[in-house]
């Protein structure tokens, strides 16, 4: 035994699922888990929600300054960077309709960015010269 397995407590219970998923799958899945990695991670949730008008981002940003958020849209997917003390963020989403990226109306509050987008049928025009 590794010096790092006896001091992890939960290496038991990921070996345990690492071999119940070998088990249900036939094979050898290898299970990797990241607890240092910069980006969203288990502490942070993104939601998309979708009518027949509008398309709303909710992502949790804890510990970050509204200052400290950059957002970015091209129409099909959405950008979303912020810095805290402790983390990084940066998460490229994309979005379940075409928006309006001149539409955008963003809000935070206590650690949750709220981006809401008009939908559109358009697309850029290209003329061929």
């Amino acid at each position: 035994m590794r010096r790092d397995d006896r001091d992890d407590p939960f290496d038991d219970l990921f070996r345990e699922i690492e071999r119940m998923m070998n088990d249900m799958m036939g094979g050898n899945v290898d299970m990797q888990v990241d607890t240092g990695a910069t980006g969203f991670g288990a502490d942070t949730h993104v939601d998309i929600h979708e009518d027949d008008e509008l398309v709303r981002v909710i992502a949790d940003l804890p510990g970050v300054e509204k200052n400290d958020i950059d957002l970015k849209c091209d129409g099909e997917s959405m950008t979303i960077s912020a810095a805290s003390d402790h983390r990084e963020y940066d998460e490229r989403i994309t979005l379940p309709a075409r928006v309006d990226e001149s539409s955008a109306k963003a809000t935070y509050n206590n650690g949750v960015l709220e981006v809401t987008f008009e939908k559109t049928d358009e697309s850029a025009n290209i003329s061929v010269e």
